[in-house]
């Protein structure tokens, strides 16, 4: 059925906070992620930062019972960093979910709480992180989908 005409699902659940990337905004693994939330915490009333643009939504983490942290490759964006930190301050409950490539495949890996091992960026080694992911990406789709399709872009 047309998509405006269809009925939208109630949210239900514990209200969650989804801080990610923006360069996840709008993607396959943003879906993925919903998902992940869904069965882990019993909730479809989450608030996605891609549904307000580049706009601060980081004003509702107090209203938040949880916020889920987005670690792609085990970084946490300089956006995802500040944010992790004003829900400990704040004292909502925070989970980890780590993102990584397995050959063609994504990993998703959910833990409670922020693991030791995970690099917290500032802003200058986000862009540089960001260049690099984003341009191994792009190089990707030059070397194959144009011919054959990318199998690897599945961000």
């Amino acid at each position: 059925m047309i998509g405006f005409l269809r009925k939208k699902r109630g949210k239900k659940g514990p209200f969650v906070y989804l801080s990610e990337p923006t360069f996840l905004y709008k993607t396959v693994t943003e879906k993925a992620i919903l998902e992940i939330i869904e069965e882990k915490l019993g909730s479809t009333n989450v608030l996605v930062p891609s549904d307000y643009g580049l706009r601060d939504t980081s004003g509702k983490i107090k209203e938040a019972e949880a916020l889920v942290a987005v670690a792609v490759l085990g970084k946490f964006t300089s956006l995802v960093s500040r944010e992790v930190k004003l829900a400990r301050e704040l004292g909502v409950n925070v989970f980890t979910l780590l993102l990584a490539r397995d050959g063609d495949e994504l990993v998703y890996l959910w833990t409670e709480g922020v693991p030791d091992d995970v690099e917290w960026l500032d802003e200058n080694e986000t862009m540089e992180f960001t260049k690099v992911f984003i341009n191994a990406e792009f190089m990707d789709i030059l070397k194959h989908a144009f011919l054959v399709g990318s199998r690897k872009r599945e961000w």
